[in-house]
């Protein structure tokens, strides 16, 4: 499947090859059904995650793949009508002061006929939601199309969100349970006033859903930064490349911010060396680099006026791809070498090519084109 004309005729030729096989991958690897495995092979990513596939969805959407990616917000729609008692039951126990158990929420994932995974995976995270509803409008917003047909999954998702979208879960990388992680708070906030614009809410919701994102947005600079600059979950310290997140896609700092400045200044010199580590004391897989990080970052520097950022970064992002043009989950360097084996024995090699990494690749290239970034002097 080419890229549309509008995208390729704006970006240097040699990104070309990795971006016309990344759409090719996506339109190979959707399911029927509209899901889109984390990857096509590696066992455990044979899912698909509401926050992975609405990324890689943003990247079908922008290159052009308006069908395919229609084809999974209709699936995410499902799956929520489906989850709909589910919600209400999460709903009446909190209601009641009782403390739903992590299996009780919506998980993360599901199986790619869009039904529940039952195992002991760390499913509760809630930024897929709002992830979903920020892809949702953007993807409108390229097609024309209006948001009524996915009136009452937009409606499940908004309740659930609005319930527990300020609670602590697992952040974007299924850890630290007990946190309320910022890049979370960003993706909630950032879903609902999507919903919002969308207009299909009742009243009482809509204003409900404002007044959450607003939450969220208070929580961020009231006790989530740290020596100016964000933190990665409330009251913390560390620094991890998910935040971001925060402005680059979501949308909801200014890239001019002081916390944005300071964000991107420590992730270039603590997590990046040629592509990004995701936080410090990364083990998963040894810490390696991760192309979708690169890509983010390269969103930013391409949305904030540093075109030759934005292309050092990018063109690391193909020099990642394989001779096949695939590209990987991570890659060295690793930030701990020592632990790679125990990752090899439980699961094998890494994810072989990482859906999320394609659709990552395709989302930066179309923000580095529509920004002027593909016209500044090279």
């Amino acid at each position: 499947m080419p890229l549309s004309d509008h995208l390729a005729d704006r970006l240097p030729e040699h990104w070309l090859p990795l971006a016309e096989r990344s759409s090719e991958l996506l339109c190979r690897h959707q399911d029927r059904g509209g899901a889109w495995p984390a990857s096509p092979h590696f066992a455990p990513y044979q899912y698909s995650w509401f926050r992975d596939g609405s990324f890689i969805t943003e990247g079908a959407s922008a290159a052009g793949l308006h069908e395919e990616a229609t084809r999974f917000h209709d699936w995410c729609h499902l799956v929520l009508e489906r989850e709909a008692p589910a919600v209400d039951r999460v709903l009446r126990m909190l209601a009641a002061g009782e403390q739903p158990s992590d299996a009780d929420y919506l998980p993360a994932r599901y199986r790619l006929d869009g039904t529940r995974q039952i195992d002991d995976w760390w499913n509760f995270q809630v930024d897929g939601y709002g992830t979903w509803l920020w892809a949702l409008e953007r993807h409108l917003g390229r097609t024309g199309q209006t948001a009524g047909g996915w009136a009452s999954g937009i409606e499940v998702a908004v309740r659930y969100l609005v319930a527990t979208g300020t609670n602590t879960c697992r952040d974007w990388w299924e850890e630290n349970r007990d946190r309320t992680h910022v890049t979370t708070l960003a993706g909630v906030a950032a879903g609902l006033k999507a919903a919002g614009s969308m207009a299909t809410l009742p009243d009482d919701l809509a204003s409900s859903a404002l007044d959450v994102a607003d939450r969220c947005l208070t929580l961020v600079p009231e006790r989530g930064t740290h020596e100016g600059r964000l933190a990665k979950w409330l009251d913390g310290t560390e620094v991890d490349a998910s935040l971001l997140a925060v402005w680059a896609v979501y949308d909801v700092l200014p890239l001019d911010d002081p916390l944005v400045v300071q964000t991107v200044e420590e992730v270039e010199r603590r997590l990046t060396v040629g592509g990004v580590h995701r936080y410090e004391t990364d083990t998963f897989y040894g810490g390696g680099q991760w192309p979708v990080l690169a890509a983010l970052l390269a969103w930013h520097h391409a949305r904030a006026g540093d075109p030759d950022r934005a292309t050092q970064l990018l063109d690391w992002v193909v020099s990642a791809a394989d001779n096949d043009l695939l590209l990987p989950e991570q890659l060295p360097p690793l930030l701990a070498p020592d632990v790679l084996d125990e990752w090899l024995e439980r699961w094998g090699p890494s994810a072989h090519p990482l859906l999320w990494s394609h659709g990552m690749f395709l989302g930066a290239l179309a923000t580095y084109a529509q920004s002027g970034a593909a016209d500044a002097p090279s």
